[in-house]
């Protein structure tokens, strides 16, 4: 699995704009792009213009897929005006079968 987290910093008259967008992708993405898996939209605790997304996906090629597609353009065609960001935080695959997996 790949997945990453970045942030948007928003305009605060633009709050609920952006998370709509953002939920909208979300919906689109999960429903209509095979490769897709999860993206929360999360909201800082102390800071509320800043947003995370929080995405996972099957492989670098299915987010390149998705990087590529209706939906993350719509995306950015939209927040592009009142967010900056992507802030990239965190990005990589999941290391499976290690001590991170094991559970008591």
């Amino acid at each position: 699995m790949y997945q990453f987290l970045v942030s948007f910093t928003v305009k605060p008259e633009n709050r609920d704009d952006f998370v709509r967008a953002a939920h909208r992708t979300a919906r689109d993405s999960l429903a209509n792009e095979p490769g897709s898996h999860r993206f929360e939209v999360i909201a800082d605790e102390e800071n509320a213009d800043v947003f995370y997304l929080n995405e996972v996906y099957e492989d670098v090629d299915a987010f390149n897929a998705h990087a590529g597609g209706p939906y993350f353009a719509a995306f950015f065609a939209e927040a592009s005006g009142y967010a900056e960001g992507p802030t990239w935080l965190m990005r990589g695959n999941v290391v499976a079968n290690g001590p991170a997996d094991l559970r008591s």
